[in-house]
């Protein structure tokens, strides 16, 4: 997955400056994003202060290593099973 130039910080700013008043063109301009990133951010980090976005990026990471490991399980059991000749 590519990395942003924007750190989740940096993003909730550009968000603040929206609710602030600021038109999302002028927004999109000084920052050098398109209409469609902002609202990609805006959908994902929108009413998020910086504490949060943190802790849903932690919550994102740890769901991310849980799913691995599920399949990786699964994976081994599948292996296991065929192995013993008991395709369920």
């Amino acid at each position: 997955m590519k990395k942003s130039r924007f750190s989740e910080e940096q993003i909730i700013g550009v968000l603040k400056e929206h609710q602030a008043g600021i038109a999302v063109a002028e927004i999109c301009r000084k920052h050098g994003i398109s209409d469609a990133t902002f609202y990609t951010w805006r959908s994902k980090y929108g009413g998020l202060e910086v504490s949060e976005a943190k802790r849903l990026k932690s919550l994102e990471e740890e769901n991310r290593k849980l799913k691995k490991l599920l399949a990786e399980s699964m994976l081994d059991v599948a292996t296991l099973r065929e192995a013993l000749g008991k395709n369920f």
